[in-house]
């Protein structure tokens, strides 16, 4: 990957150290001045390392998290917001939900790691995740309806497919903000954690998760991801022929006949995403 330890004017990807970490990339907001608030520059840099994540074969999960202590991202940038014009406002907000739609179709698992303040458009990114860690002390929400404007970047379709129909309208319709625990009583997210020193608890948490996938056959866990986000859009009876058109790309894999050997040998499978 080119952007190896690169910072990208606001958005810091980096691959992790060789070793029980490999295939994990961490992309961290780092807009300190702005609490990483999304403006246009910053949506066009996180679509550049969309571009360049879906088509390294080498990542197998993706870690999103803040570099900016206390807080994951503000939401958009309202300082910036204000100077645009009400054609720029829709244009703005349509690249935004490009971006983050091709967060939510990476190929390979993502966790947002929420160590802070996660508001409007900062939610929404971490709702295109897969899955959702968070510190106890962090504060999320769908606030947008306090400035006369509705969620617009996956917001009102996302948080409802989690979390349910009828307690999403309530979130969005008072702008209610929730921390950890409560996120996690309503299944916002999927683990909480207490915050420690370092202010990187939920960071750590995430980090965790992700080394369990890593022994995992590594073209399987991008099929099964294909096969549980389609089969999610669809009726069962379409969701289960889905499934068994994605098992079918598996039955060919080298992987597949490597996991065989080594449970018949004893050992752990050596899977090359082949």
């Amino acid at each position: 990957m080119a952007m190896n330890l690169q910072a990208l004017q606001g958005v810091c990807l980096r691959k992790l150290l060789p070793g029980s970490q490999a295939g994990i990339v961490v992309l961290g907001l780092n807009r300190s001045h702005a609490k990483n608030a999304l403006n246009k520059n910053l949506i066009k840099m996180m679509s550049k390392a969309m571009d360049a994540l879906k088509s390294d074969k080498k990542v197998r999960t993706v870690i999103f998290r803040s570099e900016v202590p206390g807080i994951f991202c503000a939401g958009a940038d309202l300082k910036e917001r204000a100077k645009m014009h009400s054609s720029e406002v829709s244009s703005f907000v349509s690249k935004a939900r490009a971006t983050i739609n091709e967060m939510a179709n990476l190929p390979v698992p993502t966790i947002a790691a929420i160590d802070g303040t996660a508001l409007g458009g900062g939610l929404e990114l971490a709702l295109a995740c897969d899955i959702r860690v968070a510190a106890s002390s962090a504060k999320m929400g769908l606030v947008e309806t306090k400035l006369a404007i509705i969620p617009g970047a996956g917001g009102t379709q996302r948080l409802p497919r989690i979390i349910g129909v009828s307690l999403a309208k309530e979130l969005i319709f008072s702008a209610r903000i929730v921390d950890g625990e409560e996120a996690r009583a309503i299944g916002l997210i999927s683990h909480v954690v207490e915050q420690n020193d370092s202010g990187d608890a939920a960071y750590r948490r995430a980090l965790a998760l992700a080394q369990e996938f890593l022994p995992q056959g590594p073209l399987a866990i991008r099929v099964a991801k294909l096969a549980i986000n389609q089969g999610m859009e669809v009726d069962l009876v379409t969701g289960l022929a889905i499934e068994e058109a994605c098992y079918a790309q598996t039955i060919p894999t080298k992987d597949r006949i490597e996991g065989l050997l080594a449970f018949k040998e004893k050992r752990p499978p050596r899977y090359k995403g082949e």
